[in-house]
């Protein structure tokens, strides 16, 4: 089994919910989360003063998977949500060692 956390810009988040749906994952769990890379954040304004920050908002999305699914899924992912400017994100896979449904005790893929 493999995790894959991916790192998208939140306007793509719909987007690459569309395209993991029509491969058949049904199941994601998706954070908002704020970060940097090579952005470098950028400025914003409130009560008429401008502020820099250095953290941009950010989706983040966590899937568990058998290890067959993986490279539909991370195709999936990037050709969903690359917009080829910077800060279109990352994907990471992750080996997941263990798996259990807390409801029926079920392990491995079939608590997926």
């Amino acid at each position: 089994m493999k995790k894959i956390e991916a790192i998208i810009k939140p306007f793509k988040l719909d987007e690459v919910r569309d395209a993991l749906s029509e491969i058949g994952i049904g199941g994601m769990t998706v954070s908002e989360v704020e970060g940097f890379g090579r952005q470098h954040g950028h400025t914003e304004l409130h009560k008429n003063a401008e502020y820099g920050s250095d953290l941009l908002p950010k989706v983040k999305l966590e899937i568990v998977l058998a290890d067959i699914q993986v490279q539909p899924v991370l195709d999936a992912i990037v050709n969903a949500a690359r917009t080829g400017k910077i800060g279109d994100g990352k994907v990471f896979v992750i080996a997941v060692q263990e798996a259990v449904r807390i409801r029926t005790e079920e392990k491995g893929v079939g608590a997926l």
